[in-house]
């Protein structure tokens, strides 16, 4: 039976029988339509506040503008869906990871799906009307813009290694246990995050940093690492900024190969400078750092940790390095 969109005239006759007190069922009735098709007009194109009365005109002039609306748009009706997305993007989960997401969580319901592009247009027509789902976003953007690109101009470590070195297993992903290294800084002079991610399953470990200093990134670096279990130790590149100086320390300490990624290619540590972007959600730059709690740092790589990634088919980074974890302990 195919669907036919209410008429002015249709509107017209609902007005008059709702100011004589009809039932939707009554109203339907003598308009021959179905009783839920006279509910829902109501709901969607009736008064907005308390005590005002369903219009015929008012209600045109809104069901008119609805179908100017997006298709993406219009599909916020379907409530369940719409909560899903809301509640992923209120835990900070990006657009793509909640569309991924859903494939695993809904995957006999073909209505639960939704595109990535999709939720931002939500989320961008959300905030030109007034609504704050945009500072769920990675960098809190309110509509489009265009990104930079940026790369890291420092000089050499003396005995560094050059990337060119590093083992070809490490490209290819095909292990546990290659790790990237850089650091998240706040406002000058005000403290900073280490930050290190696995390759492979971009399970992030994260420190709070006093200063700059090659001692103070030495020391939270081998704390941060030996945490885990040391067949989960191989590798780990860094950029040639000086509080990489050390690195030999870190090689002693924690039984790593430490690499340096070629000046002004940050793309070499593509997989670290995503993340350091992510935590950059939780403490943006020209923060103050200086006073960051473990506390409040381990609830924000927590958070990271557990979110589903589309290029761990929507696993959590946490439920791949656990399970790699266990494989290795098991051997």
């Amino acid at each position: 039976m195919s669907y036919r969109h209410l008429s002015l005239n249709e509107r017209y006759v609902i007005h008059h029988l709702c100011l004589y007190g009809l039932s939707c069922r009554e109203i339907a009735r003598r308009l021959e339509r179905h009783h839920s098709t006279v509910g829902r007009e109501i709901v969607r194109n009736g008064p907005r506040h308390e005590g005002d009365v369903y219009f015929h005109e008012a209600a045109q002039r809104r069901a008119e503008a609805r179908l100017r609306w997006p298709r993406s748009w219009r599909r916020r009706d379907h409530r369940r869906l719409h909560l899903y997305v809301v509640t992923g993007l209120r835990n900070d989960w990006s657009p793509e990871q909640i569309a991924g997401r859903l494939r695993r969580d809904h995957a006999a319901d073909a209505r639960m799906r939704i595109s990535p592009e999709t939720i931002y247009q939500w989320v961008y027509r959300d905030a030109a009307e007034g609504g704050r789902l945009f500072d769920h976003l990675r960098r809190h953007h309110h509509k489009r813009r265009k990104q930079g690109r940026y790369g890291s101009g420092r000089g050499l470590i003396p005995g560094r290694v050059s990337i060119s070195e590093r083992p070809v297993i490490v490209e290819r992903r095909a292990r546990f246990g290659d790790w990237e290294g850089d650091t998240v800084e706040g406002a000058r002079g005000k403290g900073g995050i280490a930050s290190l991610v696995e390759r492979k399953c971009r399970y992030l470990l994260a420190a709070p940093l006093a200063d700059k200093s090659a001692a103070a990134m030495t020391r939270e670096t081998n704390g941060a690492l030996k945490q885990v279990p040391p067949i989960l130790r191989k590798t780990l590149t860094v950029d040639n900024g000086k509080k990489f100086a050390a690195f030999k320390a870190i090689e002693r300490q924690t039984g790593l190969s430490v690499y340096f990624a070629d000046p002004y290619s940050a793309w070499q540590r593509g997989c670290n400078e995503n993340t350091n972007g992510l935590l950059r959600q939780y403490f943006p730059k020209g923060a103050d750092l200086s006073a960051l709690s473990r506390s409040e740092l381990a609830s924000a790589v927590k958070r990271l940790n557990h979110r589903p990634r589309k290029c761990l088919g929507y696993r959590s980074p946490h439920e791949v390095f656990n399970a790699a974890i266990n494989g290795a302990l098991h051997r």
